[in-house]
């Protein structure tokens, strides 16, 4: 796959290109340069992305953050089996737990909740930091709504860190859930007050919560362009005018 020649290897995280040491140098920056791809398409083009990890999956099977990068391309594209896979092949690599979370998410993409609920008691889970808690918190709550259980999905979501003031990277997701969960048992107030409280966390816009909050107070958005358009539009004619203009104008006499 074509890359751009601003592309170089050296934008990708040090720790990352420390794991590539172990490749000949030209390979290397191969598979630099396509893990930059991955990064840079994930979010805006998950296929994208994924063809990118396909090709430094077949230069540098044995790198476990190729494995991550490449579990993640999966991920983005709803390959959930093929991300679960590649993930678990990177924690036995690394011994790392940090993927437990979204391997559990993967789960519940494959159309087993009950498997999440099942890693959520794992041992692992006690080893995540904070934010890998949370992440477990979440992905808990959607099994629990997967499985047809909303009281026991809001109850997952209630925790410190949903009634904490200080605003965290998963702050803004956390209460959207939340909001999200209270919405879908017809506790409508109480999602708008928490959809409110996501928009105020949300810095980098990473949810769609302001559209949320505004569709519930019933605003709706018109495009400026659109009606600038529309009244700069001369009025039709009708036929009669169309004639006088025709004929020069009416007969005064």
């Amino acid at each position: 796959m074509p890359i751009p020649e601003d592309v170089t290897g050296d934008e990708i995280d040090k720790d990352v290109r420390q794991e590539l040491q172990s490749l000949p140098k030209t390979l290397a920056d191969d598979v630099a340069r396509n893990l930059v791809m991955v990064a840079r398409l994930l979010d805006e083009d998950p296929e994208g992305a994924y063809g990118y990890s396909r090709v430094a999956l077949r230069l540098a099977s044995r790198v476990a953050a190729v494995r991550e990068a490449a579990g993640f391309a999966a991920y983005a594209s709803q390959k959930y089996g093929e991300a679960l896979a590649e993930f678990r092949a990177a924690k036995r690599m690394t011994g790392n737990i940090d993927l437990w979370p979204v391997m559990a998410d993967c789960e519940r993409g494959l159309g087993r909740p009950e498997k999440a609920l099942d890693m959520a008691g794992a041992p692992e889970v006690h080893k995540l930091d904070k934010a890998g808690q949370v992440e477990m918190r979440l992905v808990v709550a959607g099994a629990r709504r997967d499985m047809g259980q909303l009281d026991a999905a809001i109850v997952t979501l209630q925790s410190p860190e949903l009634a904490a003031n200080s605003v965290q990277p998963w702050t803004a997701r956390l209460r959207y859930a939340y909001a999200d969960a209270l919405l879908a048992a017809g506790r409508e107030s109480e999602a708008r007050e928490w959809f409110a409280k996501a928009v105020e966390a949300d810095r980098d816009g990473s949810t769609d919560a302001s559209d949320r909050l505004a569709e519930l107070d019933g605003v709706e958005f018109v495009d400026a362009m659109v009606e600038d358009e529309d009244e700069e539009a001369p009025a039709p004619r009708n036929a009669d005018e169309s004639e006088t203009d025709v004929e020069g104008g009416d007969d005064k006499d």
